[in-house]
Order: C-alpha cells, then sequence, then structure tokens
C-alpha cells in the first residue's frame, strides 16, 4: 500500500513538472506584435554576440541602431545587412559619446522610443590571478563592463520607458560562479545587481529587464592567442616578489588552464544571440537565460552547491604557488 502511495505521488509530480514546462513553453512563444516597427540599439557591434544579434534582427525585419566602437567595424556590418540597420560610433567608456549616441538614437526613433536597449559590449582581457592585474586594466574591465553599462542604460532610459521597451544586460556565467578572471567576475556580478535592481524599480513602467548568462563561447574577447600572450606580458610584469610567491611553475600551469579552456569555448553563438532575440521578441521574456551547456548543467548547478564544495570543484585542478603553506 504505502509502494503504491510513493508511485502516486511521483506520478502526480512528474505530471505538474511536466505541466508547468508545457505552459512556460507556450506562453514564451508568444510573440510581440508590429516588431518591423521597433527600434533595438545594440552595443559591441564589431564582431562577436553583438555582430551576429545585429544581423540575425536584421534579417527579421526589426528596425536595428548598431553601435560599434570602430568606423572599419561599422562598415563590415553595413555591408552585411539591410538599408533598415545604421550604425552609429560608441565608446561606453566616455561620457560625451554615450550622450552623442543617445541623442542620435532619439533622432531616429522620435516619439515611438526606444523598443530594445542591449548592453552587449565587454572585455575580459587580460586574463590573470587578481594579483597579477595592474590598476590599469582593473579599471578599463570595470569602465567598459559595469560602468559603461550604467551610463548607456540611464542615458537611454527616457526612450526606453516611452516605448514600454526591454533592457537586456549581458552578464556571464561568471557573474554567477566566480573563479577566476576576477575583476571580470567582479564587474559581471555589478551587471547582475544592477539589472536586478532596475528590475524591481521600474516594474511599474512596463520596462522588462533581462539578463543573459553565456557559458565559454569563441569570440573576439576570447582570442586564444592574444590572452595567452597578454596573460605572458603581465606575467613578465609582474614584481619579482609576485613571481617568487607562485613560481614559474604555478605559471606555466595556470597557462596551460586557461589555453585549454579557450580552446574548448563554443563556436555557436547563436545559443547566446537566441537568448538575446527571445528576451526582445516575447510577450513574455524570462528574467535569466543561461547560455551554452556549460552553463546550464556545470556552472548553474554548481552555484546553488554549498561554498566549501563549489570551491573543491572548481579548483581542485589548479596548480599549487611555490611558497604555498
Amino acid at each position: 500500500m504505502r509502494e503504491g502511495s510513493t508511485l502516486t505521488m511521483w506520478l502526480y509530480l512528474v505530471a505538474f513538472v511536466g505541466l508547468y514546462y508545457l505552459l512556460r513553453w507556450y506562453r514564451e512563444k508568444q510573440v510581440v506584435s508590429h516588431l518591423q516597427d521597433k527600434y533595438v540599439f545594440i552595443t559591441g557591434c564589431d564582431s562577436g554576440f553583438g555582430n551576429l544579434l545585429a544581423r540575425q534582427l536584421d534579417a527579421r525585419g526589426l528596425r536595428v541602431l548598431a553601435a560599434c566602437l570602430t568606423e572599419k567595424g561599422a562598415e563590415q556590418l553595413r555591408g552585411q545587412t539591410s538599408d533598415r540597420l545604421e550604425t552609429v560610433t560608441l565608446d561606453v567608456t566616455k561620457m560625451e559619446s554615450i550622450t552623442a549616441a543617445t541623442q542620435w538614437v532619439k533622432e531616429h526613433v522620435g516619439d515611438r522610443g526606444l523598443w530594445g536597449l542591449v548592453n552587449n559590449a565587454g572585455i575580459i582581457k587580460p586574463v590573470t590571478l587578481c594579483e597579477w592585474l595592474n590598476t590599469e586594466d582593473s579599471m578599463n574591465i570595470l569602465k567598459v563592463n559595469l560602468i559603461g553599462v550604467i551610463q548607456v542604460t540611464l542615458s537611454m532610459l527616457p526612450l526606453v520607458r516611452r516605448a514600454r521597451g526591454r533592457i537586456v544586460n549581458v552578464s556571464s556565467i561568471l557573474g554567477r560562479v566566480a573563479f577566476f578572471a576576477g575583476v571580470y567576475c567582479i564587474s559581471k556580478y555589478g551587471v547582475e545587481a544592477f539589472s536586478d535592481i532596475l528590475r524591481r524599480e521600474l516594474q511599474h513602467f512596463g520596462v522588462k529587464i533581462s539578463i543573459v548568462e553565456p557559458g565559454y563561447f569563441r569570440t573576439g574577447m576570447t582570442n586564444l592567442t592574444q590572452s595567452l600572450e597578454e596573460m605572458k606580458q603581465r606575467w613578465k610584469e609582474a614584481p619579482k616578489h609576485i613571481k617568487e610567491t607562485y613560481g614559474q611553475q604555478y605559471f606555466d600551469a595556470f597557462y596551460n588552464i586557461i589555453k585549454k579552456g579557450l580552446l574548448g569555448c563554443s563556436t555557436n553563438l547563436n545559443l547566446v544571440t537566441d537568448c538575446m532575440e527571445h528576451a526582445l521578441t516575447s510577450v513574455y521574456p524570462r528574467t535569466r537565460y543561461s547560455a551554452g551547456w556549460d552553463a546550464k548543467f556545470f556552472f548553474i548547478p554548481v552555484s546553488y552547491l554549498p561554498t566549501s564544495l563549489a570551491d573543491y570543484i572548481l579548483t581542485r585542478s589548479w596548480p599549487k604557488p611555490a611558497q604555498a603553506v
């Protein structure tokens, strides 16, 4: 009798979970109407996720306003898209550049407002330990990945609010689980916090905020040769006491770990841009999107583990410093 009750309970549980995912699938399949009239502003469109998303949305008929760091990147993007897509140069670390881009967007969208803002621009290099970074490296990462996101968002916010639109902030799975590239993780934790706060502050204005958390993907940001060369350079420039503390053997082992990780990056960028597109076009976008199998089946589960167990799993393959106790 007890075994029959247990089986019935499990059947009810499976049915409940199945019904939940069926209803979620149905809700998320509903698409916003009149997409051809919607304007979307995307930062970081020279390459990578931003470039692919711009082309993807343009192909779907949306009015894409693509921000590139360089005119060369903007020219190349225009050559791959329709006449609907328009470009502007933007340096997210300079307020005057953000102000000019905001005015440019305002002139394009007019009274209808800005439907979508995608904060995609970001940097990660150099990939080293926190102690090997210099102050300039740290500040550059924070300026682009966090301060830039905040300043662009607040500058564009009146336009997004007018359209009762969407803000999509590209974080990282390293914004959920921090275990290397320290200042990069700090910047992405900041993006997560800013997005959460903004979502709660704007809930009464009809503006929806989504966070996209990619795993490891091969983009210009994770270029193998550049990343490894910059890591070598930072080690070369490190003070003598740092080199003595860690030792050359530690650096060589850490170098190989990072190299292996970069070689294993996914090349299927659509896993990320499809999340961005859904956040912009679905009637019911998700609050968070984890993009990539590593994000879904390793990093997210690890983020819920007890800290001591997560620490062991994440660092068990790390080398020991020369002066380890």
